[in-house]
């Protein structure tokens, strides 16, 4: 036989033998390094029988009864309605409501009135309007001479002593002695009030400035 075969056979069967040996050697290590290792068990089944044995304890599945969730739903509403939200107090409706005591007693106030030589000076009514406060007033002079008035006289105070802008609408320039109710308005803007409760007006004649017709306690109702 030809010498180069015999060596080709040779190194043919060493190279079988060192991948036989080099096999069965790694498949060995590998067993060694896996022992002790399982696969999870991923079935539903398996996960749901165990999460029912937790629950259990037993490995049964516990359905509640219709029965019994009636009961205790009764007994819930028997001891004083507990499944029942307590509502909390309506803070926004409360202060509403007091403000429209607060202006109510006010109101009771009212009319005020001021009178000097015959003229005759009355607040009967305070109210908001837009943007102001507004005093309904009327005059009339129950004497014997006509009385001029010049409104840019008009004094206006809060209960602290503060001056505060005011004008006139519809009150006459000159009062005659007829007896006769002339109304007007005097409106004051809120944004000068701040928290002013009560307000003094003076008023006189011009140009002599013999009348003074003064009062107090004039309720700001905003």
């Amino acid at each position: 036989m030809n010498p180069t075969i015999l060596v080709s056979l040779a190194l043919l069967g060493l190279m079988i033998g060192a991948g036989t040996t080099t096999g069965s050697w790694g498949y060995k290590l590998g067993r060694e390094a896996l022992k002790g290792i399982t696969q999870p068990d991923v079935r539903p089944t398996n996960s749901l029988t165990g999460a029912n044995k937790s629950l259990s304890g037993k490995g049964e599945v516990v359905f509640l009864k219709e029965k019994n969730i009636l009961v205790n739903v009764k007994g819930a509403i028997a001891n004083g309605g507990a499944t029942k939200e307590k509502k909390a107090p309506d803070k926004s409706a409360k202060a509403e409501e007091e403000k429209a005591k607060a202006a109510a007693a006010a109101q009771k106030k009212l009319p005020i009135v001021s009178s000097d030589r015959g003229v005759v000076l009355e607040v009967y009514k305070v109210r908001r309007w837009g943007n102001s406060l507004v005093l309904d007033v009327n005059l009339k002079n129950e004497g014997d001479q006509s009385v001029r008035f010049l409104y840019s006289f008009l004094n206006v105070t809060d209960e602290q002593g503060r001056v505060l802008s005011a004008s006139t609408e519809d009150l006459p320039g000159e009062l005659p002695p007829n007896g006769r109710k002339y109304y007007g308005i005097i409106t004051i803007p809120i944004a000068l009030l701040d928290d002013a409760k009560q307000l003094s007006l003076g008023l006189t004649d011009y140009p002599n400035q013999d009348l003074q017709l003064k009062m107090s306690g004039v309720p700001v109702k905003i």
